[in-house]
């Protein structure tokens, strides 16, 4: 008699699951594409302005560079 009640609400669950499958799309995949209709049109971001070679760095900018610098020489060597 227990695998009998077993064997029905395993049947009821994946009854359940299939019909979830087969009726389209998820909740968070409807509330994604909502959220995308109201969103403003994106704005490419200003490209920062450089500062040119000659220009002296002052000591925040100075260590900014120093450290990007170091950081793509690690990537350089951690990519050959």
């Amino acid at each position: 008699m227990k695998r009998l009640v077993a064997l029905a609400v395993g049947a009821f669950g994946v009854r359940a699951l299939l019909r979830r499958r087969a009726h389209g799309a998820e909740p968070a995949d409807e509330l994604r594409a909502k959220l995308a209709a109201n969103r403003p049109p994106e704005e490419p971001e200003p490209e920062p302005e450089a500062t040119a070679p000659d220009e002296p760095l002052d000591g925040v900018d100075a260590r900014r560079a120093d450290l990007h610098a170091r950081a793509r020489q690690a990537i350089d060597e951690l990519s050959s």
